[in-house]
């Protein structure tokens, strides 16, 4: 069936193109035979005689025209928006009672008069699309309402047991056919003489089918795992893994297609012949598919894990149910191909055909099991898992194991009521669908290791974007052939494209899947040029200028800005989307979100003015005013992102940047200034130790020599005489370590020097020192047990001695 679908695909893409050139021509479809061929398709849609097979044709004819005047709807359109404009250049047409000069007039009435004559063309191609269209639409219900009629319709029930020696003796007939076919060609002297002129070709065939069957699929196991030992990393395992794990299925299968060339080759086989031999390679392709599907899916490849780990036990067994339905579902096409040429009777072929529907549905219920979180384990299931990515796939694939669960429980049910069409249509559509469920899985995989391949980066392919955006690709584009699996015609879905095609109109605007791919890959241009641009101006043209490095900050931003603007107007013209009819729309929009987003607004200017004015810029050392500085990491539209010495992020508005004082200590250079109080005892030397101290601050690396430190004596204080160091450092980011050293050196020379540093000294006199002693009689500790020294004498205590607290019990002396 997809086989079918793709190559009617290629058909009408052949067919298009006459139909491309024919409306570049102007060639108008004729539209008088157009009416005699619409009244005939009517009658015989009409006619419930008419077979599902002219059905079909008659839709492709009316497709065919369908097309044509598609074509025709746009033949005139270039004229037509020339009258339009040229109408529209003569001004508005005057309102009743009003007049305009007669040249005017007769000039708007010659070119309406043109515009209709234009437009008639047009609006008759419109009409017979309609119609077309109508017409197409009546046949897609007549054939979807005799399908569901067939699918329910009721046979005997294959459990009947006096139909039994019936149905097989009807296949015992048509084995003895066959055999009588090939006996009788065998014997007959023209049978034997094509027997003998082909026996080269038929050892050819039958060497060839032995090697590759026998040792086809070996050889290609041990290929792949020769390519995997010799590549490098998870990633390119996993792609040249799935690459070499191709041949498991293309080898063998080419062996089985050589039995069946070696069978034709004989020249004796007859119908059933071709077709018992024609099905060994699609039974090859169901078995060879399956393993190489679980091959990928439950065991472990070059690239890590399986995609789902069932253990060692229970992949094995997945395997074989997966395999088995698949055969089933070979064996269901070659028998009902078989009724067709013996002619079975429909209790026949139901009793049949109840063997290979249970079998398919037995194996997927076991199948269902083994696919069940709980079972994949060998365990019980974890209630307690955190819902994280592991857990939403376990319930992804604990509610597929469901429905697969139900589904051939149903199937089988039904089979065995006597709605065997309604059993087959469930049972083996399903298997399919979990088959091209499994590949999608494996291609999505795929996407994974070669974007880890390409980017270099094994670890973050899970994390990135890219390989999910991949995978929903691969899904989107796997819907149309679950559809195939699921009975919907190949007509159905090509209607379901044109009605995309034209477009989904809400708002006068009309989208389609053309424009919708045309904005995407013309924004995406876009950003990946304005990418280029900022990385040339970042790495190229900006560091050969002189400009500061906040400047630069700001010019790539400010391009980046206007290039995603750019980008965005550059696809919506190029997909054609006129967004006119949304501007009324757009500016109460506008009007709510401005009035709701009044602070993402505000921020969002700040943004743009500290861009542009750069009071502050990207590495600058900034004091927010409310205990907060740090260094300035990034400046984007709405916010400032701003790193603080203990290492945490702080994200502040920019409007509050712009609206309220902040200190930058490294605005255009790092200069800054460094104040150091110094107190000294009373009756030291206070021109040495302005001296000392003046020294000290010279001989560090990171003052400045012009201008010089000053050394001031600032203040007679209550227990020093105050100094203060004021000097200029060339690099103020070093203001703490600048500190840190000359206040060690400053120790160490007053040391030297025998220059006292003085500290304040507090005596304390306790009011009632009996109070401390507990007394004997309350107290609940032995009196042994008590420290010494926690026992606390009142002649011990003398007036002048301890130490100051200030809790308000004493007095400080």
């Amino acid at each position: 069936m997809i086989a079918q679908f793709l190559t009617r695909f290629f058909l009408i893409l052949c067919l298009a193109l006459p139909l491309a050139a024919r409306a570049q021509d102007g060639v108008s479809p004729d539209y008088t035979q157009w009416d005699k061929a619409a009244s005939a398709a009517e009658t015989r849609i009409g006619d419930s005689d008419t077979s599902n097979a002219d059905l079909e044709q008659l839709r492709d004819d009316l497709v065919v025209w369908r097309e044509s005047f598609l074509a025709a709807e746009n033949s005139n359109g270039t004229r037509i928006d020339t009258l339009k404009a040229q109408i529209e250049a003569l001004g508005v047409a005057p309102a009743e009672g009003e007049t305009e000069s007669a040249e005017i007039a007769q000039r708007r009435k010659e070119l309406n008069k043109q515009l209709e004559a234009a437009q008639a063309p047009v609006k008759t191609a419109e009409e017979a699309y309609t119609r077309a269209n109508g017409l197409i639409a009546e046949i897609d219900q007549v054939l979807t309402e005799r399908q569901a009629d067939v699918l329910m319709q009721r046979a005997p029930s294959p459990l009947n047991p006096t139909l039994w020696p019936t149905a097989v003796k009807a296949l015992g007939q048509t084995a003895g056919a066959a055999w009588t076919t090939v006996s009788e060609a065998a014997r007959s002297e023209s049978g034997q003489k094509i027997l003998r002129s082909n026996t080269a070709s038929i050892v050819f065939y039958l060497v060839i089918a032995l090697v590759l069957v026998a040792r086809g699929r070996l050889w290609s196991e041990r290929m792949t795992d020769w390519v995997r030992k010799r590549v490098s990393g998870d990633a390119g395992k996993g792609v040249t893994g799935f690459l070499a794990s191709i041949g498991q299925i293309v080898v063998p299968l080419a062996g089985l297609i050589a039995i069946t060339l070696a069978a034709g080759a004989s020249g004796l086989l007859g119908p059933r012949g071709i077709i018992v031999f024609g099905s060994i390679p699609q039974i090859g392709l169901a078995y060879f598919f399956w393993r190489w599907i679980a091959g990928r899916l439950f065991y472990p490849t070059g690239a890590g894990e399986p995609i789902l780990d069932l253990g060692a036990v229970r992949r094995a067994e997945a395997t074989t149910m997966g395999t088995l339905a698949g055969v089933m579902a070979v064996l269901n096409d070659a028998l009902i191909q078989l009724a067709d040429i013996d002619d079975f009777s429909e209790a026949t072929l139901a009793v049949l055909t109840f063997p290979l529907v249970a079998i398919a549905c037995l194996a997927l219920i076991r199948l269902a099991g083994i696919l069940t979180p709980g079972e994949t384990r060998g365990g019980e299931e974890d209630k307690d898992e955190p819902e994280t990515e592991h857990g939403f796939a376990q319930l992804i694939l604990r509610t597929l194991a469901r429905v697969v669960f139900l589904a051939s429980v149903a199937a089988l049910l039904l089979a065995a009521a006597g709605y065997m069409n309604a059993g087959k249509g469930i049972v083996f559509p399903l298997l399919r669908s979990i088959g091209l469920l499994g590949f999608v899985a494996i291609l999505s995989r795929l996407g994974y290791d070669l974007y880890a391949l390409v980017t270099r980066q094994p670890g973050g392919a899970k994390d990135a974007l890219v390989p999910v955006l991949l995978s929903f690709v691969i899904v989107l584009a796997s819907l149309p052939f679950f559809a195939l699996l699921w009975g919907m015609r190949e007509d159905q879905l090509w209607e379901l494209w044109a009605r995309l095609r034209e477009g989904i109109s809400f708002g006068g605007v009309t989208i389609s899947p053309t424009s919708f791919i045309t904005l995407v890959v013309v924004f995406m241009i876009g950003m990946g040029l304005t990418r280029l641009l900022k990385t040339a101006l970042t790495s190229t043209v900006l560091p050969k200028t002189k400009i500061d490095k906040g400047g630069q900050n700001a010019i790539v931003a400010g391009a980046g800005y206007v290039g995603v603007v750019l980008s965005a107007i550059m696809a919506i013209v190029a997909a054609g989307i006129d967004l006119s009819a949304l501007a009324i729309v757009a500016g109460a929009l506008s009007v709510g979100i401005g009035f709701g987003l009044q602070n993402i607004v505000q921020n969002f200017v700040s943004g743009i003015i500290l861009l542009i004015e750069r009071p502050i810029s990207e590495g600058d050392w900034i004091d927010l005013g409310n205990g907060s500085m740090g260094i300035v990491k990034d400046i984007s539209v709405r916010s400032t992102r701003v790193e603080t010495f203990d290492k945490t992020d702080l994200i502040v508005p920019n409007a509050d940047l712009i609206s309220n004082q902040v200190t930058n200590y490294t605005r255009g250079n790092l200069i800054g200034r460094v104040i150091i109080p110094v107190g000294v005892a009373y009756g030291t030397d206070t021109r040495k130790v302005e001296a000392i101290l003046r020294e000290i601050a010279e001989d560090h690396a990171m003052v400045a020599v012009n201008p010089k430190p000053q050394v001031l004596f600032l203040n007679f204080g209550a227990d020093a005489l105050e100094f203060e160091i004021r000097a200029i450092l060339r690099d103020v980011t070093y203001v703490l370590a600048v500190k840190n050293d000359i206040n060690h050196a400053i120790a160490k020379r007053f040391a030297e020097e025998g220059i006292e540093i003085p500290f304040a000294q507090r005596d304390i006199w306790l009011r009632n020192p009996e109070a401390l002693q507990p007394k004997p009689a309350q107290s609940a500790v032995p009196e042994a047990a008590v420290p010494e020294r926690a026992m606390i004498e009142p002649s011990d205590l003398e007036e002048g001695t301890g130490e100051a607290v200030e809790d308000g019990e004493g007095e400080s002396t």
